[in-house]
């Protein structure tokens, strides 16, 4: 199996449950679903005209339309010049690909892993990877959030900014069929005051967490 890399690079995980973990994040082209405020554009094409060199997506945050193909054992010999263990794929839209046998190569190497995704395609990873669902609901590119990936999520990461999405978010959760309990942390869209606003009192009223992007409020990658 060969993935189109966009980076890789180590820094803190800075969202979710597992903010301040450090991590490797390896993140992959490709996206079509389209997210009017998304903040990595530039992996939504995979042009072939724009493939390189690995040496030119390891530690890069430019913003690159650059890409890589990397098999699993690339990604893992790069993982472990590196001093975290946890590792986060990410995207782009990264369940447009088979991870299967990426996260059970970094598994077996004694790697922890987790997933972002955002609902729209069959979640296809090791059992034990920690699946981050970002649903987005209604955008561009018109898929659907899959009622198997929200039973397969270990954590709901929803991007807030009206009282519509706090809406989305719970006809999201009636469709669950699994019983099992999960983190659910609502994200301010932007960070912008009156998302941030209704998150927290929609985290208190529910206890739900409140996910606060500390990366950007750092100024870290």
């Amino acid at each position: 199996m060969k993935y189109p890399v966009n980076e890789i690079f180590e820094t803190i995980q800075g969202e979710g449950s597992m903010t301040g973990i450090p991590s490797i994040f390896i993140r992959l082209q490709g996206c079509p679903v389209g997210c009017s405020w998304c903040d990595t554009k530039h992996t939504w094409e995979v042009k072939p005209e724009l493939q390189v060199d690995v040496s030119q997506i390891i530690s890069v945050s430019n913003e690159s339309e650059n890409w890589a193909q990397m098999t699993s054992q690339d990604l893992l010999a790069q993982v472990l010049k590196y001093q975290a263990r946890h590792i986060v794929i990410t995207g782009g839209e990264p369940c447009l690909y088979d991870l299967t046998e990426l996260t059970q190569v970094l598994h077996d190497a004694g790697c922890t892993t987790q997933i972002e995704t955002s609902g729209t395609f069959e979640v296809k990873t090791h059992a034990d990877t920690y699946v981050t669902v970002s649903p987005k609901v209604n955008m561009k590119g018109g898929y659907q959030i899959l009622t198997s990936a929200l039973n397969r999520a270990d954590e709901i990461k929803h991007p807030v900014a009206t009282e519509q999405h706090i809406d989305d978010l719970n006809a999201l959760l009636a469709k669950r069929e699994e019983n099992r309990k999960i983190s659910i942390c609502l994200q301010p869209i932007s960070q912008k005051k009156r998302a941030t606003e209704l998150a927290i009192q929609t985290c208190i009223k529910n206890n739900w967490r409140l996910s606060v992007q500390m990366h950007k409020y750092l100024a870290i990658d």
